[in-house]
């Protein structure tokens, strides 16, 4: 259970009893929602709840009612005390000791909950057209929707990640008009490109191969073959994977998009003006009707949507999570609205819109351009690696523009939030490995034996025994009670980071651990000659070291044990 759970309950158990004993009068079918925050003066406790909403069903001012309520409450190992309508917990040794032992016992396991209870879920994202390089956005939703992935299927989902080729429609076309165009240059020819055609130096290596190795293809099946398997080599390089790349075109191979059409037609959400069909989806949540058949008999990009998403419907899945671009907006109410159409329930579609990235190069932002020379994800992470680049990423909420500063982002400096927690790790494994080295005098070079034997730090971490956390120093006592506490949040950060869909909780929380680990190596001397003390403070870093491998683990970011 969730800390602030644990107190919210132990108010409402205080609660009920005091009702029974004809000590407050609250009617029994109020429902009250306490929350349990941290309070900003932290000498009034660790945690605290407000009684206050109770006053007007009570008719009593809130301190009396608190009071009442706080002689219910069975303080064992937390002191309880009440400020205004406020009831303050603050937790002792003991209690910190059952949350420290508990992140060993349970360690990479320690927050798991079951909050999905295996619903089936389809993650959709990148999705690009398989007519160039991945730009930089398609980078924030291949490492938002892996780690979304990888915390859903943490927290009891279980998940199924696809992308959507788009490999059907008139920039096939062109890609294969402009794949051609390069081929002609490599034999020397001289060819007019036309401004909507992909003019990208990548398609020059693409027209090499296709005259060496050349299988028979038609320009268009070689360069979307090529285009996607690079594609998904810089995927699985990006640390990215998905269970099926889904292709648009197999939707009118299978009839799908003409069965879709007909069942439509059928139930009568169908009609045709100015030569067109149009689908009435202002029936439902949309503005406006949509055309899903033009004049000329082509279909719109929505229609083989629909039926795509009719085909992950059939396939038996609880709950879609798409991912797009910000100017989808307008696309969400149409889809929905063809869902609800084809007897389906639209809430089982969700769709997370992220805004752009911009990257920053010395101070500038940097224009980014799909036709001409730009900048890609492949060039992004070859600069900065594939840690930096899926942390920074993550770090911000998807609903919100992210600055990717390129030369911090290479910096070892605390200034780079991946460095630094990525530092705070290996710190931790650090301190570890030297409790177990000879160790030698600074001044002397003599050297000692070490604190403890390999087997006796094995048998410490796995027995882990405590029996006090405290010195009797209050910046150390208030370090070890502050890093003890962050350990426990975990539990709150994942729970809150699945049921929003936001794995930047997880960076940001990520940070603020490592920053309590920082603040704990500064105040407290780990390895020291007080034996007991010295197991304690390995406890300590162990279980910071296994929260934070956890963390990285599902944000898919390296945890190094050297730096």
């Amino acid at each position: 259970m969730m800390i602030r759970d644990f107190f919210v309950n132990s108010v409402k158990d205080a609660l009920k009893k005091a009702v029974n004993d004809k000590k407050l009068n609250i009617p029994e079918d109020v429902e009250i929602n306490f929350m349990c925050e941290i309070p900003k003066n932290t000498e009034f406790g660790d945690y605290a709840v407000n009684v206050s909403m109770l006053s007007k069903y009570a008719k009593m001012a809130p301190p009396l009612i608190a009071n009442i309520i706080k002689d219910y409450i069975a303080a064992d190992d937390f002191e309880v005390n009440v400020i205004n309508g406020f009831i303050n917990f603050k937790l002792n040794e003991k209690f910190l000791i059952k949350i420290l032992d508990e992140v060993l016992n349970k360690k990479e396991n320690f927050a798991k909950i079951d909050l999905g209870k295996g619903k089936k879920v389809n993650i959709e994202y990148v999705s690009a057209n398989p007519t160039g390089p991945f730009h930089i956005g398609h980078g924030r939703w291949a490492a938002i929707g892996s780690a979304l992935a990888e915390i859903m299927k943490y927290t009891g989902y279980n998940v199924f990640q696809e992308f959507y080729i788009n490999d059907a429609g008139a920039q096939i076309q062109r890609l294969a008009k402009s794949l051609e165009n390069r081929v002609k240059e490599q034999k020397g020819e001289v060819v007019e490109w036309d401004d909507d055609l992909y003019k990208g130096d990548y398609l020059i290596p693409v027209a090499k191969k296709y005259i060496s190795d050349n299988r028979g293809q038609s320009y268009a099946d070689f360069a979307k073959e090529e285009m996607l398997n690079l594609q998904k080599d810089l995927l699985k390089k990006f640390r990215t994977d998905f269970d099926l790349f889904f292709s648009e075109t197999s939707l009118y191979k299978d009839n799908e998009v003409d069965s879709c059409v007909k069942q439509l037609k059928e139930s009568g959400k169908l009609y045709e003006k100015d030569g067109a069909v149009w689908f009435r989806s202002t029936d439902y949540t949309d503005s406006q009707d949509r055309v899903l058949r033009k004049s000329d008999g082509t279909n719109t990009y929505l229609t083989a949507d629909i039926a795509y998403h009719k085909n992950k419907l059939d396939r038996g899945f609880d709950l879609l999570i798409n991912i797009w671009g910000a100017d989808h907006h307008g696309y969400i109410p149409r889809m929905k609205a063809a869902i609800d159409a084809l007897g389906y329930d639209s809430n089982k579609l969700e769709v997370l819109l992220g805004q752009l990235v911009n990257i920053i190069e010395n101070g500038e932002a940097v224009r980014m351009g799909k036709r001409k020379k730009m900048v890609t994800l492949g060039e992004l992470v070859d600069e900065v690696g594939v840690d930096a680049t899926r942390y920074w990423m993550l770090m911000r909420s998807i609903d919100t523009t992210l600055d990717f500063d390129v030369e911090l982002a290479k910096t070892k400096s605390d200034q780079n939030p991946v460095f630094y927690v990525q530092y705070a790790h290996a710190r931790c494994c650090s301190i570890l490995r030297k409790a177990v080295e000879e160790k030698i005098d600074i001044e002397t070079k003599e050297k000692h034996d070490p604190y403890f034997t390999a087997e006796e730090l094995s048998k410490l971490l796995e027995e882990h025994k405590i029996s006090r956390l405290y010195d009797n120093d209050k910046k150390a006592d208030d370090s070890t009670k502050a890093i003890i506490l962050k350990l426990e949040e975990f539990k709150s950060t994942i729970e809150a980071a699945s049921r929003l869909r936001a794995p930047y909780m997880l960076c940001k929380y990520a940070q603020e651990l490592a920053q309590e680990m920082h603040h704990f190596y500064n105040f407290t001397r780990v390895l020291s000659d007080d034996v007991e003390m010295t197991k304690v403070r390995l406890l300590i870093v162990y279980g910071v070291k296994i929260i934070l491998k956890e963390v990285l683990n599902l944000i898919r970011v390296e945890a190094p044990e050297k730096m």
